[in-house]
């Protein structure tokens, strides 16, 4: 390209280059494509190219082709070198000059060593918006605020990788992101390629905002996509604080409501029009959004310069009917959907692994022998343990390690016994509250908890009446004046419980409010119904509405307002299940249990009157208890293989989580009794480690032999110790999709050969290498009731495949292996075959995708000449030929019990194939 160009110049004057004839020449190009003047003359200016006068000549001209052509005239007139240089500023400063890259191109500009020497300002409109952006995330994104407002902590020392995980549109697993710009990559997990909108989803504190966070951090430091020129963040809880008959056009958005261009914004805005996939949208925290704002009514808008509400600007640019081709990156709670049609990649955050733990914990603590003595807490204690796994609440948790260190610094302590989320709550609570108390070096505070909640009753009155208020209304900002309308005073709001909004111009010139996240304010008005005494047992159940059947809940449902977001596609969704979509009722009923545990009676009798307490007490407990009963009832079951199976639902979960919190055998008891099944699948409800917690809770309490699946959930090696009360009833174990590492193995070892009633374990898609392999051999050795085992798409190599195969062997009740995705390879999968050869047993064995040959077929082939007990056997998709596919065949012969070999997707031609038509038992495509 660059030869072609230098020959076209060397046509226009042979001996040399003239960059004054190139102009002349680009003249019509150049009038045409340049629209920024004002760039051109700065660098000019600057570098002495042109005067004062000169600059005045230019700016006298009406319209802007006119001042290009007097910018080119006195150009040329200077000579070579100030032709030079214009060239040259319109190759260093290619944003501004978009239009003129392909030109620059082809004639192959390439600057002298004088020219380069030259100093080029950027001036651009466009480039210094950038800049003001970059300047703004970066500073915006700098540091992370905690609970107290005092306190903040760079977020490059402090943000920790979490688990980001693509999922399909039914939310099947797709792979980890190996970093957080391939979430912004065109070419991975892509559902649809025609929608607009990357979709991430997760439960409350698992990391989504931090995980914006980060993103804004690498994009002001240059290390996202170079490409994209502009990052705008929303949060979309500012959406509710316009009026409904408030009408924005989309430039005023963009500019007024979040960075203002500092010069000439009508140009920032055409680039934008012009080159949209130059722009990354965020909206965070869709679930927040709430308004009376009836937009099923109000057309689409598709014009930027129509003023509409925000709500129909946020919805249209989500759909790309504006500006399409922008990134735009929406986040929400799990159980929120939106339309497909709007999805372009769908992603999950399941919160820290023990690796992520592990790293998270060293960046908290950078002393080893502080780390070292949390750890020594935390494994002592697995259900704090699997709390952490939330980053939320394990920052919750550490903080308040910390500030035990600090006060009792030769023996920090947390909670030795079982601790509950409500704990963790009030623990917080309690450390700030105390904060307002003066100390010194001689004098420490040692007010109990019962006291420090007796003092502050007050306070945490009014935050709970804000909180409650709002709940009630689905709003989570407040203005200064619904504030003081529940007397908090000053110093109230410097405990750090409620925060001032880092968005300006929604109020006026007052602040308005938000609790400093959403389950905070959940448990402030739990804490409300609890303590207030004037709240009926209505109110006090309010939030439990949800629990009901479909019907009864719509007809009873204490608050009836849906998403707004009917524009964006089919309603339904918004309606099929409102309760899932606001956790933060969920949350607050989960509080509401454990304040009213009776382990904390000790701390309510001081705050709230005793007659009011046990009726809530007793109301609650009723309750829960035909809400559990009538939601078991209504689960759908089916009867297969022997068992009497019951497909639960999330609110399942839910429901479990409150019981846990409670803290009551009577109240497991109950709960256990209602499980009328033998069979329970939790596949999908995304539990994570510490609802393992609540169903051991629970199903330590049943009595007889129970199945349970648990398959593509988050439990990982935390969950898998939390379930150790459950293993003496279970048959049936399916923890596939799980994030089970060796570790969690192990425990499985150790539990499972206790009791040698396991029929069937699944632990498929996993990340299992030849450490837990052994493991898994060790329970088939001593479970003489195995029968079946899942162990594909883990990391098994040759040698767990052989130890594995030698369990196989010495099997007897083994009927059905899975290995498929591992990578056994030929040593693998010949000692499968040699285990095979007189095995009495096993009639499915699924090797596909291992890494195997033809001579694993030679082995196979002679073993199916012995075997006769095997029925299915999968090689697909490893690398055998037609010359093994002919051994298998030849092996029939002599074998009548197989009824397939599947060897489809090796390394043989269809025509190749047709060889074995006749062979009705190998299966080629």
């Amino acid at each position: 390209m660059e030869r072609q160009g230098h020959s076209e110049m060397e046509s226009i004057l042979p001996e040399s280059y003239s960059y004054i004839k190139l102009l002349t020449i680009s003249r019509e190009l150049l009038v045409t494509h340049i629209r920024n003047t004002q760039c051109l003359v700065d660098n000019l200016r600057e570098n002495e190219y042109f005067s004062a006068e000169d600059a005045e000549i230019v700016g006298v001209c009406p319209t802007q082709p006119d001042k290009v052509r007097k910018i080119l005239d006195l150009v040329q007139s200077k000579g070579e070198e100030v032709s030079e240089f214009f060239l040259y500023v319109l190759q260093q400063l290619a944003d501004a000059y978009v239009d003129l890259g392909p030109w620059l191109l082809q004639i192959g500009f390439s600057p002298s060593k004088l020219i380069q020497s030259k100093a080029v300002v950027n001036t651009d409109p466009v480039s210094r918006y950038t800049q003001k952006l970059r300047h703004q995330l970066g500073r915006n994104s700098k540091f992370i605020l905690c609970y107290s407002q005092k306190e903040e902590l760079l977020l490059e020392e402090m943000y920790s990788d979490t688990i980001v995980e693509l999922v399909g549109f039914g939310n099947e697993s797709l792979g980890n992101l190996d970093s957080l710009a391939c979430l912004l990559d065109h070419s991975t997990g892509i559902l649809n390629e025609q929608g607009e909108t990357i979709f991430v989803f997760g439960d409350a504190g698992v990391g989504k905002s931090m995980l914006l966070q980060r993103l804004q951090s690498l994009w002001a430091a240059g290390q996202l996509d170079a490409g994209l020129k502009f990052f705008f963040h929303f949060r979309c809880r500012m959406f509710s604080c316009f009026k409904d008959s408030d009408t924005l056009r989309l430039q005023d958005l963009l500019f007024k409501h979040y960075c203002y261009p500092e010069q000439d914004p009508e140009e920032v805005f055409a680039f934008l029009l012009r080159f949209p996939h130059t722009a990354l949208f965020t909206f965070d925290g869709l679930d927040e959004l709430h308004s009376d704002f009836d937009l099923s009514c109000v057309p689409d808008t598709s014009s930027p310069w129509e003023p509409a509400h925000p709500l129909v600007l946020l919805a249209n640019l989500l759909s790309g009917t504006l500006l399409k081709g922008a990134t735009k990156l929406l986040t929400a709670r799990t159980g929120i959907e939106i339309p497909r049609q709007l999805l372009r990649k769908k992603v999950l955050l399941r919160g820290f692994s023990p690796s992520h733990l592990r790293a998270y914990t060293r960046k908290m603590f950078p002393d080893q022998a502080v780390r070292d003595r949390l750890l020594d807490q935390l494994e002592a204690n697995p259900n704090l343990c699997s709390l952490c796994a939330v980053p939320l609440f394990c920052w919750i948790i550490f903080r308040c390690f910390q500030h035990f260190h600090s006060i009792f610094d030769s023996s920090p302590q947390l909670p030795d016994c079982t601790v509950t989320l409500t704990d963790v709550f009030l623990l917080v609570t309690e450390v700030h509250l105390n904060r307002t108390q003066p100390t010194s070096l001689v004098q420490r505070n040692t007010r109990s908890q019962t006291e420090t909640f007796s003092v502050g009753r007050g306070t945490l009155h009014s935050l709970g009446q804000v909180a409650h208020w709002g709940m009630g209304q689905n709003l989570f900002v407040f203005s200064q004046e619904e504030v003081q309308a529940f007397d908090m005073q000053e110093g109230d709001l410097q405990l750090g419980f409620l925060r001032a909004m880092p968005e300006l111009g929604l109020g006026g010139d007052q602040p308005s409010y938000e609790f400093f996240h959403i389950t905070l304010q959940a448990f402030f008005t739990a804490f409300f119904l609890v303590v207030d005494d004037k709240v009926s047992t209505s109110e006090l159940l309010r939030f439990f509405q949800e629990w009901a059947p479909p019907g009864e809940a719509a007809a009873t449902s204490c608050s009836p307002r849906l998403l707004p977001f009917q524009c964006l596609g089919d309603s339904g969704l918004a309606r099929e299940d409102p309760f899932q979509k606001k956790d933060h009722f969920q949350f607050t009923n989960l509080f509401l249990c454990g304040l009213l545990s009776k382990a904390k009676q000790k701390l309510l009798r001081h705050l709230v009157p005793a007659a009011a307490l046990r009726r809530k007490r007793k109301a609650l407990w009723a309750h829960l208890f035909a809400s559990l009963r009538a939601h078991m009832k209504n689960l759908p079951r089916v009867q297969a293989g022997g068992f009497n199976q019951v497909q639960a639902m999330p609110t399942f979960i839910w429901m479990l989580r409150c019981i846990y919190e409670t803290q009551s055998e009577k109240v497991g008891q109950l709960a256990a009794r209602g499980i009328c099944a033998n069979y329970l699948k939790l596949t999908y409800c995304n539990a994570y480690s510490a609802d393992c917690s609540a169903l051991s809770f629970v199903l330590h309490h049943f009595r007889k032999r129970l199945a349970l699946d648990m398959d593509n959930n988050n439990l990982n090696d935390y969950g898998v110790r939390e379930l150790q009360p459950c293993f003496s009833r279970l048959t049936v174990v399916r923890l596939s999709v799980n994030q089970i590492t060796d570790c969690g193995v192990k425990v499985l070892y150790e539990e499972l050969t206790k009791y040698k009633i396991v029929t069937y374990l699944g632990l498929y898609n996993n990340q299992i290498t030849d450490v837990g392999a052994k493991y898994i051999a060790r329970i088939l050795d001593e479970c003489k009731s195995l029968t079946h085992l899942k162990v594909g798409k883990n990391k098994i190599t040759s040698e767990g495949g052989q130890c594995l195969a030698l369990a196989v062997k010495n099997s007897k009740s083994i009927i059905d292996i899975g290995m498929w995705g591992n990578t056994i390879g030929d040593k693998g999968a010949k000692a499968f075959a040699e285990a095979l050869r007189n095995h009495p047993s096993l009639s499915n064995l699924r090797l596909t995708k291992n890494e195997l040959n033809d001579e694993v077929a030679e082995s196979m082939a002679e073993m199916l000449k012995v075997n006769q007990t095997l029925q299915h056997l999968w090689l697909i998709q490893n690398q055998i030929t037609a010359k093994g596919v002919a051994q298998l065949a030849d092996a029939l012969q002599k074998n009548t019990g197989i009824t397939e070999i599947c060897v489809n997707g090796n390394l043989m031609k269809p025509e190749e194939a047709k060889a074995f038509e006749d062979e009705k038992r190998i299966v080629c495509f």
